[in-house]
């Protein structure tokens, strides 16, 4: 196919992509067509690579409700209820739910998933039901499994054991929860045990860390110094990292170094991170998210995650990442117009990098990935949530939405309206 006058998220306009053999064959201004292509006039909209999602929860995906709904909205109870919810699982259910979900994730764009896999059940049923999915989504969804031990691999008893046998048997990255460990040694112990691990095996690791309004969870810390310790720079990344919200200063000003020295990534969740944190505050009540736009201007990369969506913790979601980017910008009041474009990053090329994905991205000779979106660039994008007219894959389109629009009955006014913005020199309305 050959796609006519795209804007690039960089930037750069008035350009046309063409796609030969599943790839990205030339990039350039006024291609001519070659014989027997496909050509789809774009109108000057934004052409993005794939929204990547660096943090969710696949095996809980879409149980909301079961078996019970969460009272308090709480982070303990959602936990809670999920300890009450394993012993129902069944594989077909936990298959069925997250198809489903990568169907809507494909519908959005989004055809890259870091989900982390609880392994504290000793039957591993939802490990052998997302390495099920994992193969069956792969042809149009990249989905990265974390092996996660939900209550502790410390705390439960066999949890080492099993997340061992969940990485034998395929799981792809080494997961951790030290702010749920018994102590805050146990804590810092179970980071050095599970980062020699993954040194061991060759492994990433992506621990939540520091899920907490304690300014005294500090296992970031701890995290940053075994990643330089075993020499996983780049391969690291700490998930949440609420705490930081609630530190002071002077120690973040120590912390944010020691990070980016160490090549540790960060990853937040905005849609959930401000609706679990806090919960103990009255007001003043914090937000909970963590540092984002200072953790960016160290020069550590930071990736958005969706983290749940319709389960014990939270009850809405759809996987649309640009609805995970609009609060991330929201809630980090991040309004400059590097920033905004620097939350659209974030749930794409900085997620992408997380996840190691080398492909990922519009360039020569990579694979033909990407996504269509009914805007002029990435601000538009996040504001209008913007629709996905166009998925593609290795060169396929798999999902196609109609333009959004409205038909208006007013007298004097336009028939349809275009919630984008007019641009200069467009043609004004009549004063008549």
């Amino acid at each position: 196919m050959l796609i006519r006058n795209v804007t690039l998220p960089d930037g750069r306009t008035g350009l046309d992509v063409l796609v030969q053999a599943g790839r990205f064959a030339a990039i350039a201004p006024r291609l001519p067509a070659p014989e027997g292509v496909t050509v789809i006039e774009a109108e000057g909209q934004l052409l993005s690579p794939p929204f990547v999602d660096a943090h969710f929860h696949m095996d809980a995906t879409l149980s909301y409700g079961l078996p019970r709904v969460n009272a308090s909205g709480t982070l303990l109870e959602g936990i809670a209820l999920w300890g009450e919810l394993k012993p129902q699982l069944t594989q077909e259910a936990l298959v069925e739910r997250a198809l489903q979900y990568c169907d809507w994730a494909v519908a959005k764009g989004l055809l890259a998933i870091r989900s982390h896999v609880d392994v504290c059940d000793d039957r591993l049923l939802a490990v052998e039901a997302l390495l099920h999915v994992r193969e069956k989504v792969k042809p149009y969804l990249d989905l990265q499994l974390v092996a996660f031990p939900q209550d502790g691999v410390l705390r439960s008893p066999t949890a080492l054991a099993n997340l061992k046998r969940a990485l034998d048997m395929g799981v792809d990255v080494v997961g951790g929860i030290p702010h749920f460990e018994r102590t805050m040694a146990d804590g810092a112990q179970s980071v050095k045990i599970l980062c020699e691990l993954a040194a061991e095996r060759g492994l990433r690791v992506d621990m939540h860390c520091d899920e907490s309004d304690d300014p005294l969870s500090r296992h970031i810390e701890t995290l940053a110094f075994h990643t330089q310790r075993l020499g996983l720079h780049g391969r690291v990344t700490g998930s949440h990292l609420t705490s930081m919200h609630s530190m002071d200063n002077y120690y973040v000003s120590k912390l944010l170094p020691l990070m980016r020295e160490a090549g540790v990534h960060a990853i937040a969740n905005p849609l959930i991170n401000i609706t679990l944190q806090g919960r103990h505050d009255t007001y003043p009540k914090r937000r909970g998210m963590t540092r984002v736009p200072e953790l960016m201007a160290a020069g550590i990369n930071v990736g958005f995650g969706h983290d749940c969506v319709m389960d014990p913790w939270y009850s809405l979601g759809s996987a649309d990442m640009l609805e995970v980017a609009a609060m991330g910008l929201h809630v980090a009041q991040m309004t400059s117009q590097a920033q905004m474009r620097a939350c659209f990053d974030a749930v794409t090329v900085n997620s992408a990098k997380i996840l190691g994905l080398a492909d990922h991205g519009i360039e020569l000779g990579k694979p033909a990935d990407f996504v269509l979106l009914q805007s002029r660039d990435p601000i538009e994008a996040i504001r209008l949530r913007a629709t996905r007219l166009m998925v593609v894959r290795r060169g396929e389109v798999i999902a196609r939405t109609p333009p959004a629009a409205a038909s208006l009955a007013l007298p004097g006014r336009p028939a349809q309206v275009d919630w984008r913005l007019r641009r200069a020199g467009a043609q004004p309305p009549s004063l008549e």
